[in-house]
């Protein structure tokens, strides 16, 4: 990584909130994106961002406040497709007669395993070795993830146990990522998935109606 000054301190102005600067924000960031979803983020810097989206640092700061910051948007623009998709996916499955958490939650695992998925692995480990200038990249995930989580549970059950619902398939589907990456078999996840279902399909089970607690 480099080109990391702040925006402020190489003397280049902030961008405005105009409708005009947003949409030039947004095409570049998606310009971005694309490159780093299909390249990794083994060479990124800032000047390879503006090369790609064909313009130059000095533009790209006008709109970012430094590398580390454009990194942090490219990484949530490539979760926020990541999270369509998979909602998608979830509507699909539902439409076709899925009712159940537990199905809801697999029609969704193809749509982690895109062609951003290793991106957003690495963006993970950067956040772990270099916390100091990517914590941001881990905990964002979070945040970004759970509301899609949560929104899949059932409507009647209270935001708390949505939430602890939530976290926890969240963290299982992150096991299963790293396990994938790592192991030469998916039949650890083949297996993770069915203890998973096994468990939501127990807590759906478990449901005296309007959950209040």
């Amino acid at each position: 990584m480099a080109d990391g000054a702040p925006a402020e301190r190489r003397g280049y102005p902030r961008a405005t909130g105009s409708e005009r600067g947003l949409a030039r924000r947004r095409e570049l960031l998606d310009r971005i994106a694309d490159d780093v979803a299909a390249h990794g983020l083994g060479d990124f810097s800032l000047r390879r961002a503006a090369r790609v989206a064909g313009t130059t640092h000095k533009v790209l700061l006008y709109h970012f406040d430094s590398v580390e910051s454009l990194l942090a948007e490219v990484v949530r623009q490539l979760r926020e497709r990541r999270i369509d998709r998979g909602l998608a996916a979830a509507a699909a499955r539902e439409r076709q007669g899925g009712r159940t958490l537990a199905e809801r939650i697999r029609a969704i695992w193809p749509a982690l395993l895109v062609a951003e998925s290793q991106v957003l692995d690495q963006a993970i480990g950067l956040s772990m070795v270099d916390p100091a200038r990517y914590a941001d990249l881990g905990r964002g995930a979070s945040q970004q993830y759970l509301p899609s989580l949560v929104a899949l549970c059932p409507p009647h059950w209270s935001e708390r146990r949505k939430v602890e619902v939530a976290e926890m398939v969240l963290a299982t589907l992150r096991g299963f990522l790293i396990d994938r990456r790592v192991s030469e078999s998916t039949d650890g996840v083949a297996a993770g998935f069915a203890a998973l279902a096994r468990a939501l399909d127990r807590e759906e089970a478990d449901d005296p109606g309007m959950d209040t607690k």
